[in-house]
């Protein structure tokens, strides 16, 4: 974040600290679009972990999903292959919301919730973000 002081002063910043936080899920799309899912808490593994073996997905897929969707097993941990990781994510902190300063948390979800908005209206940015993970569209 720039910040400005009388020249040969520090500038510093004085914000109270919290443990208050947003987490955010997300997903892309071959066609570049972004889903996200924000929560006041922590995600955990059971909110996350399992979702793409439990059963009501399994029955989605059965019930004629699989057929235009296609799903990607991505590693446990390899960010480097995760399209969210390396591009996204990347471009909403660095881009879309670089040098923002938020008052709360409900001021860090308005901003993020009018950065993703800009992002997809850049659908080819998404993809672009798909493409450098390695990934064909």
């Amino acid at each position: 974040m720039r910040t400005y002081a009388p020249r040969g002063r520090t500038p510093v910043l004085r914000v109270r600290l919290t443990r208050d936080h947003l987490s955010v899920i997300g997903a892309v799309t071959p066609a570049g679009r972004l889903l996200l899912h924000l929560r006041e808490r922590a995600v955990r593994g059971p909110d996350v972990a399992p979702i793409h073996r439990a059963q009501p997905v399994k029955a989605f897929l059965a019930a004629g999903a699989a057929a235009r969707l296609r799903l990607e097993q991505l590693p446990g941990y390899a960010p480097d292959l995760n399209p969210l990781d390396q591009g996204v994510w990347q471009h909403l902190k660095h881009v879309e919301l670089a040098n923002v300063c938020c008052r709360d948390l409900a001021h860090l979800r308005r901003e993020l919730h009018a950065g993703a908005k800009r992002l997809r209206r850049r659908p080819q940015v998404i993809r672009g973000c798909i493409q450098h993970a390695g990934y064909r569209l």
